[in-house]
């Protein structure tokens, strides 16, 4: 018993050139096990010379069209329209002339991002203008997300959403408690280490006791600050740009909002939160481990006894030096905490698009924690604190 429906035809390729114009009458089963023979016919007929002024594809002969067979009418078409050719299209079901439309709306353009290159003395200004754009737009993206974050903490202290307190709990230990080994070590070696080249240099005037004045001033107010705030940056900051943008990338964030989740009230306040409280603890500490390093090179290198250091170190104290880093430390947490959620929410859907997130995370917010310790320090000197 045989089947009432034939077998498709092969594919076929008739071409009628009369004077200026030409007709290419399609015809039989043009799917991807006939692309090769097709894209050959096809191709020859494109290096025909001269090219036609109006090219015609007849389609009413067609009994197949899948994707590969319309990207290759499609590419004639362009190639056609390239030389000038004007192009018309007759017969054809509607479901070939809609595969075609598809086709060609998704198609590349000819050349399409081989963009003729600029020339050499130009590459630095179209460089600076392209990185003004970015950093404009930059901008605007963190205005955007400090306001969610203020709406949505203003929510949360209205009534209309309960505080993580878990996750508050769950990021003070990975942010805080996990960085002060990292914080103390690393103040204990720079205090150590600006203690000795004070001496070395202060010695030679006879007043090597002065070191002491120059690591409780150095350390309170500025060293111990910024060395918590880059060990945070680099630790905390990309930590929180990889969970976010991992999040991004396999659409969690978005199930988060379909279920009717605020993103930033779930996973953005715990964390700036735990930033901020966090982050006068870890400069506090960081200030206390840089001092203990001056003091053991202070003995070790300069030969000044403990207690001499301790009673000069009770002088040198004050609660305004103090009081300037501790009131530094939150501003320096929650642009870290800015930056890096803003570059989360930057991700794609692509590891190498998650790297360099991570990467420019880290080295915006520690270059942004440096700039804002400045303008610190000059408002400080301006009225006198």
């Amino acid at each position: 018993m045989t089947s009432g429906t034939a077998d498709p035809a092969p594919a076929r390729l008739d071409i009628d050139r009369t004077g200026q114009t030409a007709t290419l009458r399609l015809s039989g089963r043009w799917t991807g096990d006939e692309a090769r023979g097709l894209e050959r016919a096809l191709a020859d007929f494109s290096r025909q010379t001269p090219a036609p002024s109006r090219l015609t594809f007849e389609l009413s002969g067609l009994d197949e069209l899948d994707t590969a067979g319309a990207w290759l009418v499609v590419a004639a078409q362009n190639a056609a329209a390239a030389s000038g050719s004007e192009i018309a299209i007759t017969g054809g079901k509607p479901a070939h002339l809609e595969l075609l439309k598809r086709v060609a709306a998704n198609r590349p353009a000819p050349d399409a991002g081989r963009a003729k290159p600029l020339p050499l003395l130009i590459r630095p200004f179209d460089a600076l203008g392209r990185a003004i754009v970015e950093a404009l737009a930059d901008t605007v993206r963190l205005a955007a997300v400090l306001g969610q974050i203020l709406a949505a903490l203003g929510a949360t202290l209205v009534g209309r959403g309960a505080f993580r307190f878990t996750a508050f709990v769950n990021q003070f230990d990975l942010i805080v408690f996990r960085s002060v080994p990292i914080v103390v070590l690393i103040s204990l070696v720079v205090g150590a280490i600006i203690t000795q080249q004070t001496i070395l240099q202060l010695a030679n005037f006879g007043v090597a006791v002065y070191v002491v004045d120059l690591a409780a001033i150095l350390m309170l107010r500025e060293v111990g600050l910024l060395l918590a705030a880059i060990m945070v940056a680099g630790r905390s900051g990309s930590a929180i740009t990889a969970e976010i943008g991992s999040m991004r990338m396999r659409e969690e964030i978005d199930a988060l909002s379909v279920m009717g989740v605020d993103p930033y009230r779930a996973l953005v306040l715990p964390r700036m939160a735990a930033l901020v409280l966090g982050m006068p603890l870890l400069a506090f500490i960081a200030s206390l481990a840089g001092l203990a390093g001056a003091a053991i090179v202070a003995r070790v290198y300069g030969d000044i006894p403990l207690g001499i250091f301790f009673d000069r170190l009770q002088d040198a104290l004050s609660m305004q030096s103090l009081l300037v880093g501790m009131i530094k430390a939150p501003f320096m947490a929650f642009i870290i905490g800015l930056v890096a959620i803003n570059e989360g929410f930057k991700v794609k859907g692509s590891a190498e698009s998650l790297g360099r997130r991570t990467t420019a995370s880290v080295v915006r917010a520690i270059f942004l924690v440096i700039v804002v310790d400045g303008l610190f320090a000059v408002f400080f000197a301006a009225i006198g604190y």
